[in-house]
C-alpha cells in the first residue's frame, strides 16, 4: 500500500482544548507518524504520514475534532515523506538551556540542555554560532545539575558567566533520548541571544558519553543570520551585564 503524508491545517476554536494531546493518541492508535503544533494564527497544524488508511482515518478525526473543539475546516495537502519515528507535539518545551562561558585551563562556553532531570553538556570552545554556514566543535563533557544553571562567579583559577538561558524544544523525526543515542539531536532554543533550530551531529567517540565529539550547527530558519557572529557581538552575561573579562578583572 506505500506510505502517505499529509500536512493538515486546522481552523475553528481548536487551541486550548486538549486538541493536541487528542490528537497525538489518535495518530499512536493509528499506527501515524508525524507532529501536531499550536501555529500562531490560531490554526493547530499537523503533519502525519502512514498507511493511507490510516492516514485518512486521522484526517477523519480532525474533521470532527475531540470534545470542546468546534472545527470550521480542515485544509490538507499531499506532501514529502520524511521518515518520521514518532508522532509528538510540537512548540511545547522541553526544560531549560543555558549557555555558560568559563575561563579555565581554556576559555570556553558549555552547551548544557535538560533531559530527563539532568544537564546534558557540551563544551563549545568558540560558542554557538547564528550562521548555518558555520559548524563549531562541540565535546561532550559529563551531566551537570540543574541547580548549576544560574551560577556566575569567580571559580578556583577562573570565572564563570551565564552567557544565554532559556527554555527548548526537542524537534527532529526521531524521538528523544533516541536522537541522542543515534548522534543526531534537533531542537529549537528560546533564549535571550540564541533562538530558533539548532542540531548537534556526532562525529566521532561513538556512544560514549564523554568526550564524544559533536558539530553544532544553527538550521536555517527565520532566526538564521548569515555572516554574524553572536558570541562577538553580545559579550555580556544575561544575569548581570558583565563579560568574563571584567568579571577576572581584565578589562580595562
Amino acid at each position: 500500500m506505500g506510505t502517505r503524508a499529509i500536512r493538515a491545517i486546522v481552523t475553528g476554536a481548536v487551541q486550548g482544548v486538549g486538541f493536541r494531546e487528542a490528537t497525538r493518541r489518535r495518530a499512536r492508535e493509528l499506527g501515524v507518524m508525524g507532529w501536531v503544533r499550536n501555529a500562531d494564527d490560531g490554526t493547530v497544524a499537523v503533519h502525519a504520514e502512514g498507511p493511507p488508511a490510516a492516514i485518512d482515518a486521522l484526517i477523519a478525526f480532525l474533521r470532527e475534532g475531540p470534545r470542546g473543539a468546534a472545527v470550521l475546516d480542515v485544509d490538507v495537502h499531499d506532501v514529502k515523506v520524511e521518515g518520521h519515528e514518532q508522532f509528538a507535539i510540537r512548540g511545547v518545551s522541553a526544560g531549560a538551556f543555558v549557555v555558560q562561558q568559563h575561563a579555565a585551563t581554556a576559555r570556553h562556553f558549555d552547551l548544557r540542555l535538560e533531559v530527563a532531570g539532568v544537564m546534558r553538556s557540551w563544551a563549545v570552545p568558540n560558542g554557538a554560532s547564528l550562521d548555518p554556514a558555520v559548524k563549531r566543535l562541540a565535546v561532550e563533557v559529563p551531566d551537570h545539575a540543574i541547580e548549576h544553571n544560574a551560577f556566575e562567579g569567580p571559580t578556583e583559577g577562573g570565572a564563570v558567566i551565564v552567557w544565554d538561558r532559556g527554555s527548548y524544544e526537542q524537534g527532529g523525526r526521531v524521538p528523544w533520548p533516541q536522537a541522542m543515542e543515534r548522534g543526531h539531536a534537533v531542537f529549537v532554543l528560546h533564549g535571550e541571544k540564541l533562538r530558533g533550530g539548532f542540531a548537534l551531529q556526532r562525529t566521532r567517540g561513538g556512544r560514549d558519553p564523554v568526550k564524544a565529539q559533536w558539530l553544532l550547527v544553527k538550521r536555517r530558519d527565520e532566526h538564521a543570520r548569515p555572516g554574524s557572529d553572536i558570541v562577538a557581538e553580545q559579550p555580556a552575561s544575561v544575569l548581570s551585564g558583565r563579560t568574563l573579562a571584567e568579571l577576572l578583572g581584565e578589562a580595562p
